[in-house]
């Protein structure tokens, strides 16, 4: 497939697939006779783990390294493991932290309905209680 068709279908710009590849995290495209890139489909799956790897916070770095080491084939099965280990171990406690954000947020956004709730209780009891218009009231019974 062509470098746009491939855009298209990964999300990924053509911009960033040609620095991807010019880096090393993608392998370099087939060309055809017209010396255009044209992408195996299953380019994709390995695009869909970047993107993965990407979003879990990886640094490119480490995606370079795997990638380096995916080249290396079975051999370097090990230390693959080892690294998305290691990037497991850092999502989970990414994961943990914002757990940990989302009850604050959960707190406070609670304290605020609270505010709310108690605005319509103060709301209703003001109406309940008309004011009688000035010179009316007696003085010295305490109904204010």
């Amino acid at each position: 497939m062509k470098i746009g068709v491939l855009a298209k279908r990964s999300g990924l710009s053509a911009h960033t697939i040609r620095y991807y590849e010019r880096i090393g995290l993608l392998p370099y495209a087939d060309r055809d006779q017209s010396g255009q890139r044209d992408y195996d489909a299953s380019i994709l799956v390995w695009i869909e783990f970047l993107h993965r790897m990407k979003t879990t916070g990886m640094p490119i770095r480490e995606m370079l390294r795997y990638a380096a080491l995916r080249e290396g084939g079975v051999e370097t099965e090990a230390e693959r493991r080892a690294l998305l280990e290691q990037q497991r171990v850092r999502v989970r406690t990414h994961l943990g932290e914002l757990q940990d954000c989302l009850l604050v947020l959960d707190a406070k956004i609670a304290g605020y309905s609270g505010v709310e709730e108690r605005m319509k209780v103060y709301d209703a009891m003001a109406l309940g209680r008309e004011r009688k218009p000035a010179g009316t009231r007696q003085a010295g019974t305490g109904s204010d």
